[in-house]
């Protein structure tokens, strides 16, 4: 499975990178599917809900279909976070896997950075960071250094990383 990451500290662009990264490599008639990593109690259904219902009354899974999408949401139950290996199991296959997050997994990745947070670059200290793409010139990373907004451009570095077609 062809998997690359973004990652950053807050506020730095991150999910506006994927989502760009996701629209470009869809265009480019890649099949894509993403991973998405969250550090607080993230509620994606919500109080009175059949489903929230059925999460509430314990039930460890809960199948949510329809006929545009269905979900599956599973409940840890105070059992330790599952780690990115075993998440990627669960999907379907595809040509790219674009995860959000994970700073620390061992997966290549590149880094949206944006000088207004103030804070250092991840690079610098992460050997999975393969390039950054951020907000300001920045001379003195061994890694390529793209725009923020050069979808373009850093979803060809990602292509050519992989192995895959540019």
């Amino acid at each position: 499975m062809n998997l690359y990451g973004v990652t950053g500290w807050k506020n730095t662009g991150k999910t506006g990178l994927m989502e760009r990264l996701v629209a470009e490599m869809v265009a480019r008639g890649l099949t894509v599917s993403t991973v998405k990593h969250a550090h607080h109690d993230t509620e994606i259904d919500h109080p009175g809900r059949d489903s929230y219902r059925h999460r509430v009354a314990g039930a460890r899974e809960v199948v949510l279909s329809s006929p545009r999408r269905w979900a599956v949401m599973h409940e840890l139950r105070d059992r330790p976070e599952p780690m990115l290996a075993e998440l990627l199991t669960r999907l379907s296959p595809v040509d790219l896997v674009l995860v959000e997050g994970y700073k620390r997994a061992n997966h290549p990745k590149v880094e949206a950075y944006r000088a207004e947070t103030g804070r250092d670059l991840l690079a610098r200290e992460n050997g999975t960071i393969r390039a950054v793409a951020a907000d300001i010139a920045i001379d003195d990373l061994a890694q390529p250094v793209f725009h923020l907004d050069d979808t373009s451009a850093i979803a060809d570095f990602i292509l050519r990383d992989l192995g895959l077609r540019a």
